[in-house]
């Protein structure tokens, strides 16, 4: 899986380089943010402009990311989702759970507040 990361401010932004987040890939992101939260980072931005399809296995990750997050007391939060992939997030209530940011930079203030 092609992921690149940089850190603004206190928050590890984690950007997917893929155009599907399937079950070929999913379970390296999930290692990867796993591990994230493992070395005591907090708070962890995974940004998904890239991402254009989405299957169980990626909304799987993702959810296992999340409970990550909560298990190390952290803060996991989406942003920049494209139209299909947001429609799969509404479709399955996933943004009833996520905080989902239009941006980048809306989710890092956020982090902020």
């Amino acid at each position: 899986m092609n992921l690149a990361s940089e850190t603004r401010k206190d928050v590890v932004i984690l950007y997917v380089k893929e155009e599907r987040l399937d079950a070929h890939n999913s379970t390296e992101l999930k290692s990867a943010v796993q591990k994230l939260f493992e070395d005591g980072k907090k708070n962890v931005l995974i940004d998904l402009k890239d991402v254009r399809f989405i299957d169980s296995s990626g909304l799987g990750a993702l959810v296992s990311g999340f409970k990550n997050a909560i298990s190390h007391q952290g803060n996991l939060k989406l942003s920049s989702l494209q139209s299909q992939v947001k429609s799969m997030f509404e479709l399955t209530r996933l943004h009833r759970v996520f905080e989902i940011f239009p941006s980048t930079m809306e989710a890092i203030e956020n982090f902020q507040s």
